[in-house]
């Protein structure tokens, strides 16, 4: 039962948290942020001050949030089982903000004022967009409606074979679907794996503005594992949305200099919030089992504190046994996605899964915070550790 704190915060039981990270499903985990001006930034706007951001020299992550827009709010990614629709669904994007660090946040409120998001006509839009799950050979219809947004964009998905038409990619083909139209993909889930999907009419800044999921095909008779994990990491240059949300401030590709570090499109310690992230929980002897995707431009080490694993697929790709090693740091290249899996079999606690190139896991200039996602065991939430960690995530237990 929910009720409020002091604070302001709602206030959950244990099972309110579980319950609440299991309504998310196999959500991955985020991370990403910068320190508010108060925080000793030196930053001119503070984040939240509502005031639009005069063009700066030293930008400062922060003060893309005092760039104002009227745009609705993003919500957590969803799953939506292709099989139960005969493989057909229709996308459509929408300029939305987005939170990396929410209100109660430590370091928050920190936001992109536009992004431009992937939803459905039974999802609210999100950033990444939707986790779309199908069967190995399922004929997909994935119709792009283009009436909520004005400018051209394309479906184009990773790893899969397809007609040359149906490649989304307008450069090649000579189609995109313009404001007004729509336009319905033909593809066969002929490839088992987890994918990229992405619009690709002018991909520099598409992709960067959020215009991107995962699509996931399982094979027939797949085994689902206990605990299943879809990660998708991104950089992130909060100029560009500044820029875009008519903020005065400049940016191009050819000098972008992240500032922004995510998984699924939120921030450490905003990730292991239950109802806007969803941290990975287990408990003693599960088999878990990563999916990672890099939608970003850069490559991201990715580390699991005191857990090691073998990576079991790459791009689709299943890696035969022999092959398989003991790991626990794997390099993930720019739409590179690899799957690992190890046993829940460590000393139960709070762990990290970070990136491990040390400034990608900061808020602006605060250590620890960026790319990190977090992996809980059940049996420890009842401690003092869990509570600050929830605290830090704007959420108490």
């Amino acid at each position: 039962m929910n009720d409020e704190s002091d604070s302001g915060r709602r206030t959950v039981s244990r099972r309110g948290y579980l319950s609440a990270a299991a309504a998310l499903g196999t959500v991955g985990i985020a991370g990403c942020g910068a320190p508010r001006a108060d925080a000793g930034t030196g930053a001119e706007n503070a984040a939240g001050s509502g005031d639009v951001v005069e063009q700066v020299e030293e930008w400062s992550g922060s003060d893309s949030t005092g760039v104002e827009t009227d745009h609705p709010y993003t919500s957590p990614r969803t799953t939506i089982d292709l099989d139960e629709r005969d493989g057909a669904i229709t996308m459509s994007t929408t300029p939305c903000r987005h939170q990396l660090l929410g209100e109660d946040t430590r370091g928050g409120p920190w936001e992109l004022p536009e992004v431009w998001a992937w939803q459905t006509p039974d999802t609210d839009p999100s950033v990444p967009g939707p986790l779309l799950r199908v069967t190995e050979g399922t004929e997909l219809e994935i119709t792009y409606d283009n009436s909520e947004h004005n400018r051209p964009h394309t479906f184009h998905v990773h790893g899969l074979s397809k007609s040359w038409m149906d490649d989304g990619v307008p450069t090649t083909t000579g189609q995109q679907v313009a404001p007004g139209e729509e336009h319905t993909y033909e593809i066969t889930a002929n490839q088992p794996g987890t994918h990229l999907y992405h619009c690709h009419y002018q991909t520099q800044n598409h992709l960067d503005m959020g215009m991107y999921g995962i699509l996931r095909v399982d094979p027939e008779g797949y085994e689902a594992p206990d605990k299943e994990a879809f990660m998708t990491i991104k950089d992130w240059d909060t100029r560009l949305s500044a820029s875009m949300a008519g903020g005065d401030v400049e940016f191009s590709h050819r000098d972008r200099n992240p500032d922004a570090f995510t998984v699924d499109g939120r921030s450490a310690p905003y990730t292991f919030h239950p109802e806007e992230a969803s941290p990975l929980i287990v408990e003693e002897g599960n088999r878990v089992r990563i999916h990672y995707v890099n939608a970003g431009y850069e490559s991201h080490a990715m580390h699991t504190h005191n857990h090691g694993f073998t990576l079991v697929e790459k791009d689709g790709g299943v890696i035969p046994e022999a092959a398989r090693h003991r790991e626990d740091v794997i390099p993930i290249a720019p739409a590179e996605r690899k799957t690992i899996e190890f046993t829940a079999s460590a000393d139960p606690g709070v762990y990290a899964l970070h990136c491990h190139k040390v400034n990608h896991a900061m808020n602006g200039d605060a250590y620890p915070g960026g790319m990190i996602g977090g992996m809980v065991y059940e049996s420890v939430m009842g401690s003092e550790q869990f509570a600050s960690v929830m605290d830090l995530a704007g959420y108490e237990v």
